[in-house]
Formats: C-alpha cells, structure tokens, sequence
C-alpha cells in the first residue's frame, strides 16, 4: 500500500473528534492493508514507528529534510525497511548513516507524507488514535467482539501483533495468544478513589486493602533459571537489577509470573525518594541501592495462568510462593480496620492505600473500579507543555511549567494551569538541562515541549476557568516528582481534572 492513503487516514481522523468516526475510518484502512503492512501502520496510527524509539531527534529529522517528491510513489514497506535501517544502525558513523537514510526517505516523499514522517518521528503524531480507539478499530476491521482483541494485546504486549493475528488468523488466532512466561503483560491500573469510605462503601468488606508504597511498578517472570524483570510500560530492565533476578531465582517454584512494586529503603526502613528508585532503572551496574520487592500478585505459577481466578485465589498462590515479600495487607477488613490500614500506611512514609476487591479477576490495562486508589491529598499525573525561563534568583533555570491533562478522545493536551511550586535547585538544574531534548519550539519566554514527560502534581482541587481551552485550571498545584515509568498514555485525562471542580 502507498504512504498517501495512511496520510490522508491521519489526517482524517485527526479532523473529528468523534471516536466513532476515528474508529471506522482506521477499520476502513485496516481492512484494505496486506498482511505485510498491518504491522507498521498500526504502529504509525498509534503515533510511534514499529521499531520504537529510533534513536534521533528534531535537529537529525531537520538536517534530513529535502525538496518533496512530486508524486506519492513510497509505499509503507519502503519507509518501515528505511525506519529498521535507522533504528539498528550503531557504532561509529551510525549518526551520518542514519541521516543520509532519512534524506532519501525524505526526498522521496510529498510534502504531505514529509509532514506525517516528520511528526512521527518526533513524537508529534497525535491524530487522536490512542490504544483504546485503535483496539475497537482492530476489532471491527476484524469482524470480531473488542474483548477478545483487548485479551489479546494484554497478554501479548504488542499493538501491532495483535492486529497482524486479528486481521489474519481471526479468533482462532488470537485465542492462541496466551501467556508466555518471559514476555510482558499489559499491568491491571486502579481508579482513584475520593476516600477510603467511599471506596469502601462501593467494594464493600470483600476487598483486601494493602499499602500504596511510594516505589516503581515491576513484573518478575521466572522459568527455571531464566528470569526477566519489566517496568509498568514493559520495558526490560533484567540487566539493572541484578538483586531481584537473584531473589526470584530463590523463590519455590519452577515458573511465576509476579506483580509488585519496589523500592529502595533508607536505613531505618523507610522509604527513600521515589527519584533514587527510579535512577536503578537506567544504571548498567549500579549497586548503590539496594531495591526491595513486595508483591501482590500472582498471575502465573508452576504451569498454571492465574488471570481469570478471583484475587482471593491468586493471593494464595502468591504466599505459596513469595509469602515473606508480600506487600503489607489486610483482607476482608471493617471499616475500623481498613482505617487502621490506611493510617499504618502513611505512618510508615507511603502514599496510602489499595483496596482491591477479592472476586475480580486480573484485567491488564484497563483502569476498572476493581481496584481503587486512596491518597490523603489530590494528585494528577500531567504532561509538561513547557516552561518558562525564571528570573530573580531563578535567572537562566527554566522553571514555571505548563500543565496538560489528556484528551479521552484522542486529541491535543488540554493544559490546565502553570506552577513552579515544590521545584527545588536540583529539579530546575535537571529541568534546564533535560527539557531541550523534548523541544518542539520556543520564544524568548519559554521552551514549548513534545507531550512526553509525565510529572505528578499535588493540588487542593480544580476550578471553573476561562484562561485555559479545557474550562477548569489547577487550584493550589505543586510539583511532587517526574513519573519516569510513566507515558502520556497513563496521564489523567482533562475530564478527571474537571471532576475536581466543588459541587
């Protein structure tokens, strides 16, 4: 298939804010591709090339540019063989490689398609297809029910491999996606709850209520000695945490899958920032700090899959195997203990607690009301916009950042308000240094960024607001941390902000 048609689809879809028009219209594409071009077009609809990150950035796309072709000549397989050529490129004479395969891909493409490679390149390509338009689009394109397409692409793991089985194999296909001990499955999410008692109220007594540590998300798989550890977004992070594959080949058992959080520990036992966990995560060899896991659940054990049993039963599978790493838990508490719970919590330097409701099976990715978050303060995870250069003693750090909550229906971040509160020196030195890498644009005021970079913001609540295009801006808000582990897939959309606003 040609690029032009995926183009003028992008642009389509980015037109109308209407998710049923998005859904057909990709479906309609869908239904047209071969099978060799599935893959990467639904990666591209997605907003990223099937090979990932491609290793370059605005100025590379920039000295690449080139007068555009006349005619639309490039068909999908060209430009996806061109993006693997500039993803593996390394070793010395890789960055003049990768230009002058991107100059070609470029000089060979129309001024639209150059728009559409550029964009998707740089992390732009927000045509309001995000995971849960393009698994309905899948599912239609398919002829099939969405739930067997979102099973699919929990436990594979991959957009593009789901819709490749989907649209070829049909739902024979895609029952035989099972899990595979070794590769990732899309991690359960909880909604926020306002307070233990509402969320109390709605679960009711049958619910386990555990600590909400203040620590980062992994999934350990074991099969024999083969161990594999991944982040919340699946990324493999075996090599940076040698102390955790060492635990995991203690534990009894031939083969688990595990879900938990880990942390490093001060001394005295508390919790250290969640910054110094995350920095582990980058290190080759780092040995510094010294991570801890704690578990709650279990979704695979010596052959058998665990997903689809009630919490109830994965939880016993968990103490069978990982009992003296489980993470602190009560189950089937009274309100008087659940309180008791949520006070130990925070006494102990976490975030507060987890109420999880014992007959729900485990449904990866979806952010249900099985399972419900409770914090002493509001919170939002947003996506930073930009930020502006400070003055006074802020003279030359890039300090008040713009705020954006994320769109449900797939479009632009709707910003919701500014703050340089809780940034303190070292935040504005790695702000100042790291920002420039996400630019998109900027002006004498401010560095405008690429909606990539997730930080958690604490506020006293939201209010009616004609400044901002979403109608509501922030109350009070304060910079907490950077969320790493997280994507703009994971921030909170500008109706969760709206749901904030009194009465």
């Amino acid at each position: 298939m040609l690029l032009h048609r995926i183009v003028d689809t992008s642009a389509e879809i980015g037109a109308t804010r209407s998710r049923t028009a998005k859904i057909a219209g990709i479906a309609a594409l869908l239904a047209e591709l071969g099978s060799g071009d599935i893959a990467p077009v639904v990666a591209w609809l997605a907003g990223e090339p099937r090979q990932g990150r491609t290793g370059i950035g605005w100025r590379t796309v920039q000295a690449a540019q080139a007068p555009p072709a006349a005619q639309a000549e490039l068909t999908v397989a060209t430009v996806d063989a061109a993006l693997g050529e500039v993803a593996a490129a390394a070793g010395p004479g890789s960055a003049g490689h990768r230009r002058a395969v991107l100059t070609a891909l470029f000089a060979a493409a129309t001024e639209p398609e150059q728009r559409f490679l550029t964009r998707l390149l740089t992390g732009e390509l927000r045509q309001g297809a995000l995971e849960g338009v393009m698994t309905e689009a899948i599912a239609a394109a398919a002829g099939l029910p969405g739930e067997p397409v979102r099973r699919a692409l929990m436990l594979s793991g991959s957009l593009p491999e789901t819709a490749r089985v989907a649209l070829g194999d049909g739902a024979d296909g895609l029952a035989r996606i099972r899990l595979a001990v070794g590769r990732g499955v899309r991690p359960m999410l909880a909604s926020p709850a306002e307070t233990l008692t509402d969320a109390y109220a709605e679960l009711g007594p049958g619910v386990s209520v555990e600590y909400k540590l203040d620590g980062a998300r992994i999934q350990v798989h074991r099969d024999g000695a083969a161990v594999r550890v991944f982040t919340r977004t699946l990324r493999d992070i075996t090599e940076s945490v040698p102390e955790l594959v060492e635990l995991a080949r203690t534990l009894p058992c031939r083969s688990v899958v595990l879900d938990g959080e880990t942390l490093a520990l001060t001394d005295s036992g508390r919790p250290r920032p969640f910054q110094e966990t995350m920095s582990r995560f980058g290190a080759e060899r780092a040995r510094e700090l010294v991570l801890h896991p704690y578990f709650f659940d279990c979704l695979h054990l010596d052959g058998a899959d665990l997903l689809d049993e009630p919490l109830a039963e994965r939880l016993a599978a968990l103490d069978r195997v990982a009992a003296a790493h489980r993470i602190p838990s009560v189950q089937h508490p009274s309100p008087e203990v659940a309180e008791q719970q949520f006070a130990a919590a925070l006494a102990a330097g976490h975030e507060g607690v987890m109420l999880k409701s014992l007959d729900a099976p485990y449904a990866a990715g979806r952010r249900g009301r099985a399972w419900q978050k409770v914090k002493p303060a509001h919170t939002l995870d947003l996506v930073v916009l930009g930020a502006e250069w400070g003055y006074g003693r802020r003279t030359g750090w890039l300090s008040n950042l713009h705020l954006g909550a994320r769109d449900p229906d797939g479009g632009a971040p709707v910003m919701v308000g500014k703050t340089f509160k809780g940034l303190t020196d070292a935040l504005l030195r790695w702000q100042t240094a790291e920002f420039p890498r996400y630019e998109r644009a900027r002006d004498q005021h401010a560095v405008y960024l690429r909606p990539e970079l997730v930080v958690e913001i604490e506020l006293d609540g939201a209010q009616v607001s004609t400044r901002y295009p979403g109608g509501v801006a922030l109350r009070f808000a304060r910079v907490l941390r950077y969320r790493p582990d997280k994507t703009y897939a994971d921030v909170d959309t500008i109706d969760a902000v709206r749901a904030l606003r009194p009465g």
